[in-house]
């Protein structure tokens, strides 16, 4: 699934090319996990003033509005004025003056949402519970440290719930706590103050390194025009079962955890 850093590169990728643009025409394909919200030729004519992110959703400011996209578990945007004709996997084409953006989605769990704003009901029933952005200045260790505090989750299942930070996605989650020296089980409220901030800083520093390097790309992702990510290619503990930790030669275990896969190092992640 595309997380924060996959998103971010996204946006990256096409802001500068779709600000500015005047929508042409909209075409729907098949249903995604969300309806549109409006008839499409509400959004014909409108101009796209930027392109925002807030967690996993792309926010699109139009002149009346906001479009809200999720990528969902296997979802990718393309941004060009020569794209092919639509596929079987392509349910959303955003036609504008400067290109067309595409949305492809084989597994139909990504949305194109329309609301009049980010204040609207539709738009804050979505958006509305996220945590807090960590790359913003918004991240506070005091904040963090209080949040772990209140939780008796699994730590690994807390970074994933994306309701005290956002953006921690599975791939990271694993790799966040490995440098932090944290065991995934390890209960949040038991984390005292100094692996917070260790924690904190991981955080951080993961997900700043994975938007520099274009995100991960597992299966199908790809940036809107088209690249690669190459954070997996040096992942310290996830998809490296059995192998060595690169610290310590101890073996790299995995678990499941909320049906997801959680890989770590006993030696040096403590509970």
């Amino acid at each position: 699934m595309p997380e924060l850093p996959e998103v971010e590169v996204t946006r990256r990728s096409l802001a500068d090319g779709i600000t500015g643009a005047r929508i042409a025409a909209v075409y729907l394909g098949k249903p995604l996990r969300w309806p549109l919200g409006c008839a499409p030729d509400t959004l014909v004519g409108q101009r796209v003033e930027g392109l925002r992110r807030r967690g996993k959703y792309l926010l699109a400011d139009i002149s009346d509005g906001v479009v809200l996209i999720h990528l969902g578990m296997s979802g990718s945007l393309r941004f060009a004025s020569d794209l092919p004709p639509a596929g079987v996997h392509d349910h959303f084409d955003l036609v504008t003056t400067q290109g067309t953006l595409r949305l492809h989605d084989p597994r139909r769990f990504g949305a194109v949402v329309y609301a009049r704003a980010e204040q609207d009901p539709v738009a804050a029933k979505l958006l509305g519970t996220l945590g807090v952005e960590p790359l913003s200045a918004g991240f506070s260790l005091e904040m963090f440290r209080a949040g772990l505090k209140k939780s008796r989750m699994p730590i690994k299942q807390l970074l994933l719930s994306g309701k005290l930070v956002v953006g921690v996605g599975n791939i990271y989650a694993s790799e966040v706590l490995f440098l932090a020296g944290i065991r995934p089980t390890t209960v949040a409220s038991r984390i005292g103050p100094q692996r917070a901030q260790k924690l904190h800083a991981a955080i951080q520093s993961v997900l700043a390194r994975a938007v520099e390097m274009g995100g991960s790309t597992l299966r199908d992702f790809s940036s809107a025009d088209g690249s690669a990510g190459h954070f997996q290619t040096q992942a310290n503990v996830y998809g490296r079962e059995g192998a060595p930790c690169l610290v310590c030669g101890g073996l790299i275990r995995a678990i499941r955890q909320g049906q997801r896969s959680t890989y770590f190092c006993q030696g040096c992640q403590r509970p």
